[in-house]
């Protein structure tokens, strides 16, 4: 038992990718490190050169082709993380065959989903489970604290689902981020987004915009199936 919470601990910390979202901004992160660790770690062992030298090199301080080196450079380097930036951006926003279509709505404080099939839709309204109830239950079956909710949100595995978004009251915010999902519910604004689950699972989430006395405890309990 007490491996098992260990390794749940160690699971809850650190996240494993589960969308193709996620997964291009892990790697579009680690692109981007490749860059900033060259320029800091050159950055540094000019400092200290400059600090343990104590002669002046006056041909480093005035030389043109490495005013010209040093302005080319960093504009070659930002193009270079500018190109995949945007086309990651334009990807995100990429609709090309939706199998499913979910209207999430954001309420003070819990969240009503509404799913649209082409022969039938069903609402359901989602609130946090309370901890004397958690209790209750089952050990494989209690779930985490503050995060487990009384509807789970199901969703198929393996396809591409849209997301759309909208609040009742004040601004809330839909995210979970094992998804790289997180969009804003702004009333009377429809907001979309489009992700694809790569595994079978929980994933949790919560509100991420303050919305009231209530805003911690409205979680988010996805089931992909």
């Amino acid at each position: 038992m007490k491996n098992f919470k260990s390794k749940m601990l160690f699971y809850n910390i650190f996240l494993n990718s589960s969308s193709i979202s996620i997964s291009v901004m892990e790697e579009f992160h680690d692109y981007t490190m490749m860059f900033l660790s060259a320029i800091i770690t050159f950055i540094m062992i000019v400092m200290f050169k400059i600090l343990k030298n104590k002669m002046t090199n006056y041909k480093f301080k005035e030389n043109m082709n490495l005013e010209i080196i040093w302005t080319m450079l960093p504009m070659l380097i930002l193009l270079m993380i500018a190109y995949p930036s945007l086309y990651y951006l334009y990807l995100f926003d990429l609709m090309i065959n939706p199998s499913m279509t979910i209207k999430v709505l954001g309420a003070q404080w819990y969240w009503i989903y509404e799913n649209f099939d082409s022969n039938m839709g069903t609402s359901y309204s989602s609130y946090m489970t309370p901890d004397n109830e958690l209790i209750k239950q089952e050990y494989y079956k209690m779930g985490w604290r503050l995060l487990e909710t009384d509807t789970r949100l199901i969703v198929p595995y393996g396809t591409e689902i849209q997301c759309l978004t909208t609040s009742l009251d004040v601004i809330h915010s839909f995210s979970i981020p094992e998804m790289g999902i997180k969009i804003d519910a702004i009333p009377g604004r429809l907001n979309s987004i489009i992700f694809q689950v790569n595994k079978p699972g929980l994933f949790y989430g919560q509100c991420a915009e303050i919305c009231g006395t209530g805003h911690s405890f409205m979680p988010i309990c996805m089931e992909a199936i």
